[in-house]
């Protein structure tokens, strides 16, 4: 279990990056961290690690509380390993060089079977005698995420961990890494832009505003059912409409938040909208009309003529 109690940080004073902020992850569990740029994502992966000390709170891992530089001559956590947005590798050694780092030398066969097997997992066997300095930023993102893995923590930080790779590579080699992380019950929290890494291999989701802990829960709870227009807006674009204008809808709120997937259009509806454009996203149109004063946007199967009134219904 980690445990993070009552923790706040800053880096200069009186100006608080994270406050109060308290969560449990069990074992095995993975963790997305998402929120507005400047959010503290990254700050708090780094308090987790060890690398700050924190201001007020503790932090354990299986009741061993994770201190900072203050305690340890060389900061981090033992049991983990944290990945940067700048990768820190070894420029001037190979991939498999940087990636057997941490592997004993004793057992020559065994170090090399550890690094081919991560060099496979993250599709840069071809490169294993290039030197990390030669890579794109893509390919050292992916050599530093194999170099983490090649001693396996108990926790495993990511910082935006495929913002440089492409989707051709990206979406395989999520699907590859956190299907070992969950073989092995290596607990993995992430922070990220990206909903994909949230939705799609994430237990649970953390939402962070301003510093502040706002939203936890299940990914698929706090997809279906965000609290407020701000966490659902994390996941792409959403509407926020007057709630009379859907009679049919139970709820004590004047409004309610509404994905454009969930709208569809309805000749008989008595909600009308004009299109202002269409945008192609490939299986469908994103369509952006206004309602009065607001900005509504709906997802259309065709493209739509600028102008024309269009009816709409909640699925």
């Amino acid at each position: 279990m980690l445990n993070v109690q009552q923790v706040s940080f800053s880096y200069l004073e009186n100006t608080p990056i994270l406050k109060d902020i308290s969560f449990k992850i069990p074992q095995g569990t993975h963790v997305s961290i998402i929120g507005e740029s400047g959010c503290g994502k990254s700050t708090l992966l780094k308090l987790l690690y060890g690398l700050y000390d924190v201001n007020e709170g503790e932090i354990f891992w299986k009741d061993e509380p994770i201190l900072g530089p203050k305690y340890n001559l060389v900061p981090g956590f033992e049991h983990m390993k944290y990945v940067a947005q700048d990768f820190d590798l070894m420029p001037y050694t190979t991939v498999a060089e940087n990636i057997g780092t941490f592997l004993s030398n004793f057992y020559p066969e065994e170090k090399q079977q550890r690094i081919d097997e991560l060099l496979e997992m993250v599709e840069m066997t071809a490169f294993a005698n290039v030197k990390a300095k030669l890579l794109s930023g893509g390919q050292q993102q992916r050599v530093a995420l194999a170099k983490a893995l090649a001693r396996e923590p108990e926790v495993l930080l990511l910082d935006e961990p495929f913002s440089h790779i492409d989707n051709f590579r990206k979406n395989a080699l999520r699907r590859n890494l956190f299907s070992y992380l969950k073989k092995e019950n290596i607990t993995c929290i992430v922070a990220t832009h990206d909903r994909t890494d949230a939705l799609a291999f994430a237990d649970t989701t953390i939402v962070l505003k301003k510093g502040e802990l706002i939203a936890q829960s299940d990914s698929k709870e706090i997809y279906k059912n965000p609290p407020n227009k701000y966490v659902a807006s994390l996941f792409g674009e959403v509407n926020e409409l007057p709630a009379s204008l859907f009679p049919a809808i139970e709820t004590e709120s004047e409004t309610i938040l509404v994905y454009p997937h969930q709208l569809k259009i309805s000749e008989t509806s008595n909600f009308k909208v004009i299109v202002q454009q269409s945008y192609f996203k490939g299986s469908h149109y994103l369509v952006l009309a206004k309602y009065e004063d607001m900005v509504v946007f709906f997802e259309s199967l065709e493209a739509l003529e600028v102008g024309v009134l269009i009816g709409l219904e909640i699925t």
